[in-house]
């Protein structure tokens, strides 16, 4: 078994308004150095080794990430 994560963010050209409210509130509590924040998702699946590359690129496009406003990336993390 294996350990996939895989990261969904908002494209650069998209408005995040849940990053804009994190900016605005990190502000308020004293923070005022962050420039910017992006907030996006992370989905951790443990597969075995019959799980290809391909077959996570098609899980990550077709069900975990909406691929007109969202970018994606996979990982395979090692113990």
């Amino acid at each position: 078994m294996a350990r996939v994560v895989v990261n969904v963010m908002p494209k650069a050209e998209i408005l995040d308004p849940q990053g804009q409210a994190i900016i605005g509130a990190l502000g308020r509590l004293g923070h005022p150095g962050i420039a910017d924040v992006r907030q996006g998702k992370r989905f951790e699946l443990e597969v075995d080794d019959t799980v290809g590359d391909e077959e996570l690129a098609e899980i990550a496009e077709s069900l975990l990430a909406n691929t007109v406003i969202e970018d994606w990336s996979v990982t395979r993390e090692t113990s």
